[in-house]
């Protein structure tokens, strides 16, 4: 799935003309996307000088800061949406920022590499971490410092009193919903608080 087929697939479930945060922004795609095909206004948090600077040729409004700082910065439902792409796997406290993500935003959508997707099982059945398109990094060489699947996300979004609203699977631009935590690579739910 390319960069431009989850961003469509993500701008499906942001309701048009909502105040959006986009935590890990990247170069702000996504959310130039969104506010040019569904009217929506917000911000990015980006810690990379070059994505940040991509930002801002964009015209992407972006603030530059570590999430491990956490989203103090922010009141109590500033945003209608706070998007988590990918960026869960890199953070070190992941059940505060699924916190914060809640407290700040009145919905909250997240993605992450599925690890127990059937390519990666098989991989580590055969006593080797999976190097896959979604998890593309040799285990000594990685970003990531967890890896997850969607059970354990379901796990932990009721632990934190988070009613998923939706959730599915992505793999090789499809949307997976049958099966997904066996034949999706990437996970994606949409939650708010119950």
């Amino acid at each position: 799935m390319t960069d431009r087929d989850l961003h469509q697939v993500i701008a499906e479930l942001v309701p048009t003309g909502s105040h959006v945060l986009d935590l890990g922004c990247g170069n702000g795609a996504l959310l130039a996307y969104l506010r040019d095909h569904r009217g929506c206004t917000g911000y990015g948090i980006e810690i990379d000088d070059s994505k940040v600077l991509a930002c801002v040729e964009r015209g992407v409004n972006v603030i530059q800061r570590n999430l491990e700082e956490g989203l103090s910065i922010f009141d109590d439902n500033s945003f209608d949406v706070v998007l988590q792409l990918d960026t869960l796997q890199h953070l070190r406290n992941t059940e505060a920022m699924l916190r914060e993500t809640a407290r700040v935003g009145r919905m909250g959508i997240v993605s992450f590499p599925n690890f127990a997707h059937w390519p990666h099982r098989l991989s580590v059945l055969r006593g080797r971490m999976p190097v896959s398109r979604s998890l593309p990094y040799q285990w000594y060489d990685t970003p990531n410092i967890r890896v997850a699947t969607f059970a354990d996300f379901e796990v932990l979004a009721r632990r934190n009193g988070l009613r998923i609203r939706s959730s599915f699977g992505t793999h090789q631009g499809q949307v997976v919903r049958r099966w997904p935590n066996l034949l999706a690579s990437t996970a994606v739910f949409q939650f708010d608080r119950s």
